[in-house]
């Protein structure tokens, strides 16, 4: 059960939601340069995995056009709202729970270190909520740039997250662990943060985001990314970032649970640039667990470990080949709204 002590606090992805936020592409993103109705396909398959059990909030450019391209509309909500990119989960509102009242954050977004462009998404949550979808919660503008999946959560004061991002000097300007908890502490209710200091993935560019890396499955469980092949890159970082998830201990003082997600093949780009592949990157719904795929042969292995982590749940994969093309995966394209 969750802490009641805690006056602050953010609830944990597992528990429920009023619905998931996406964004979609659009003629005036990256997303453009290539086949557009293609690359909305995932998009497309994600939200219907996500209205299977809940509502979800699609952010377009064009209402009646993205509309047109579902069979059901089912527990969908079409909002027109200008974007600069799809990645949702860096962007949108974070939920917490104040004195046991929802309020939505909504945090300063710099395109990851100022490398893109994101004028239109920090505006998102603002006229979001000016539009009434979020009817009567309060909602906070905080000047201070966190990302949604620059941190995990277990609902109960635990903050997982990495240095490489949240210290880095392109954000905030190189704030401090210390400096940084601090924020965290105030804006969250973080009662404790544990650092990871290792672990990366070839291709990614938010400094090594933690929903790439090691997520939170219950209050004693994580799930992480490990690589057996010694002749991967990444071998050593993430063995590195194994060993020290094995140093953290739960809120009653006890090892983790850890359980290890394959690394996949290494999936490249048509310029022989590796992508940030990762079975990392899922959604845990209401009533399902959506996860990625990348047409590689650890996708099988991938599934029967989310049957085993959530037995309780509809279990969905959705191809994400077209995602990872442009930097981000599943989770990075969504972002929940608890009740």
């Amino acid at each position: 059960m969750t802490d009641v002590t805690l006056t602050k606090r953010v609830p944990a992805e597992w528990e429920r939601q009023q619905c998931v936020l996406m964004s979609f592409p659009h003629e005036e993103t990256d997303w453009a340069e290539g086949d557009l109705n293609e690359a909305l396909s995932p998009f497309i398959r994600i939200a219907q995995a996500i209205a299977y059990g809940e509502a979800v909030y699609i952010i377009c450019k064009n209402k009646e056009k993205i509309a047109s391209m579902f069979c059901s509309t089912r527990n969908m909500t079409f909002i027109e709202i200008p974007t600069n990119d799809t990645w949702i989960r860096d962007y949108g509102y974070i939920s917490i729970k104040e004195n046991g009242e929802k309020k939505l954050l909504d945090f300063t977004f710099d395109g990851w270190g100022g490398k893109f462009e994101a004028s239109l998404d920090n505006s998102v949550n603002i006229l979001l909520h000016k539009k009434g979808y979020m009817r009567i919660t309060p909602l906070e503008s905080i000047d201070f740039v966190l990302e949604g999946g620059s941190i995990e959560n277990d609902g109960a004061g635990t903050i997982l997250t990495t240095s490489t991002c949240l210290c880095n000097p392109n954000r905030n300007g190189g704030l401090s662990k210390e400096e940084v908890e601090e924020k965290l502490k105030t804006y969250l209710g973080a009662q404790r943060v544990l650092w990871l200091d290792h672990g990366y993935l070839a291709g990614d560019d938010t400094d090594s985001h933690v929903d790439t890396l090691a997520r939170f499955v219950n209050k004693e469980t994580i799930a992480y990314v490990k690589c057996n092949n010694r002749e991967d890159g990444h071998y050593e970082a993430l063995q590195k970032m194994e060993e020290q998830l094995k140093t953290f201990e739960t809120n009653e003082g006890k090892p983790y649970t850890l359980v290890p997600l394959p690394m996949t093949d290494a999936v490249y780009d048509e310029d022989s640039h590796r992508l940030p592949a990762t079975y990392a990157n899922f959604l845990i719904t209401n009533d399902a667990l959506i996860y990625p795929t990348y047409s590689v042969a650890q996708d099988k292995e991938a599934h029967e470990i989310f049957k085993g982590l959530f037995p309780y749940k509809e279990i969905i994969p959705v191809n994400c080949l077209k995602l990872i093309k442009q930097g981000g995966s599943l989770h990075c394209s969504t972002m929940q709204v608890v009740y």
